[in-house]
């Protein structure tokens, strides 16, 4: 057992140093921040320029969408590689994908669900025998713009994949589909794993699935992880369960830790986060300001972590049923939540250290330098702190004030008119 951790803690020492060769120190401060909500962007309500608009209000630059490949060719292609074959079904996706891109919003495409025709005649989550590679190349070529792809969709849950098996997963889904998008273009990005943040009963935890994944040589070029919190009492920067083998967004660090030692300082995408409100869900969910305030810190979870380069929120609006995800910021009849303007307008407390007390922050909607203004609230009404300022390009600024705790403060951005949800320094 002593050699197993002095093995584990070398391991882990090496991969920091490795990650801090090749990274600076704020090489996160371009990541992309999205969404992904499938049901609403294909099928929501209003038409789809409405819900284009809503995307750009919010300052969205990139959406994860998952492509079924059940859906979309429900009987085998004569041609598997051609999009145009007359197998293949691309409908809401297509018409979809085509919007995003008229729009100049990027994707990451995920590809998931097994047609009966390649897997035997089961369910979409059982494995298929061969074919996937194909299906990959033909979406490559139907959306030649998308250049951010993801394989499947937490494969070691069982939920999703059956069997849960690192080796079926590299061999059948990801290095076939790695091998073809790179053919389909040279441009394009593959990302493997995708793992759930916990072991279920019938699964597999991220990092034994990881480890697999190098045992059965995956080809990737990013890993992506779905790092939600282990419970409500977890912030985006702590857990209560340190101990737990849980890859959370607490544990960014490990987690780029465990991706550096497998598989080298590629990028790590974290494709799926999120808190529940309550209301409506009362058992996991948190106040909808507590939601509002881990968007932020998520945010800057992300940009002072060197080597994450994606974080998507998950949802827009919440589903409308109790038992499906209220993750949204909106809730299922529309009204924003204080999470909708936290997306925007990310402003969170850095540090404080006495009175001096750094804020940081993003203005999401616009591009280049945008124009803000921070504000502090004097007892009486919002005053500006030090005027009309700008962001860096990628829209982030950080300042530094005087505050003490209990303070507030806010940001409103210019163009557009929106203003961040209040700030109390701690």
């Amino acid at each position: 057992m002593d050699v197993v951790k002095v093995a584990l803690v070398a391991t882990l020492a090496a991969a920091f140093v490795a990650l801090v060769a090749v990274q600076p120190s704020t090489a996160s401060s371009y990541a992309q921040f999205g969404v992904q909500d499938d049901a609403w962007l294909m099928y929501g309500p209003g038409t789809l320029d409405d819900r284009l608009d809503t995307l750009d209000r919010l300052g969205v630059k990139i959406v994860r969408l998952t492509v079924r490949w059940d859906q979309v060719a429900p009987t085998k292609p004569s041609n598997e590689r051609d999009p145009s074959d007359p197998a293949y079904v691309w409908g809401a996706y297509g018409t979809t994908l085509d919007g995003l891109h008229a729009r100049g919003i990027p994707v990451v495409l995920t590809l998931w669900a097994a047609p009966r025709w390649a897997n035997g005649g089961r369910s979409p989550n059982v494995l298929p025998r061969a074919g996937f590679g194909n299906f990959a190349y033909a979406a490559a070529k139907r959306f030649p713009w998308v250049r951010q792809w993801t394989i499947w969709n937490e494969p070691n849950t069982h939920m999703f994949a059956s069997p849960v098996s690192p080796k079926l997963y590299t061999q059948r889904l990801l290095n076939p589909a790695y091998v073809l998008l790179h053919r389909a273009n040279r441009a394009n990005r593959v990302a493997g794993g995708v793992t759930s943040p916990r072991r279920t009963p019938s699964g597999m935890s991220p990092l034994d699935f990881m480890q697999g994944m190098r045992r059965y040589h995956a080809r990737l070029d990013a890993y992506a992880q779905n790092p939600y919190p282990a419970s409500p009492r977890e912030t985006p920067f702590s857990t209560p369960c340190s101990w737990c083998t849980t890859l959370t967004m607490a544990k960014l660090p490990q987690i780029r830790a465990h991706v550096t030692a497998l598989f080298g300082a590629k990028p790590l995408w974290l494709t799926e986060y999120g808190y529940q409100t309550n209301p409506p869900d009362r058992l996991l969910g948190v106040s909808p300001a507590l939601q509002a305030r881990y968007v932020g810190q998520a945010a800057l979870r992300v940009w002072e972590q060197p080597g994450v380069t994606l974080l998507i929120h998950f949802l827009v609006r919440d589903e409308p049923t109790l038992g499906g995800w209220q993750s949204g910021l909106f809730t299922s009849h529309g009204s924003a939540k204080p999470a909708e303007r936290a997306f925007a307008l990310p402003f969170v407390e850095r540090s404080r250290r006495g009175s001096r007390v750094v804020l940081w922050g993003q203005v999401r909607p616009g591009s280049g330098h945008r124009r803000y203004r921070l504000e502090r609230w004097t007892g009486r009404s919002w005053a500006s702190v030090g005027g009309t300022r700008s962001t860096d390009r990628h829209g982030t600024f950080t300042r530094v004030v005087r505050g003490v705790q209990g303070s507030r403060f806010r940001v409103r951005s210019l163009s557009p008119a929106m203003v961040s949800p209040l700030l109390k320094i701690d």
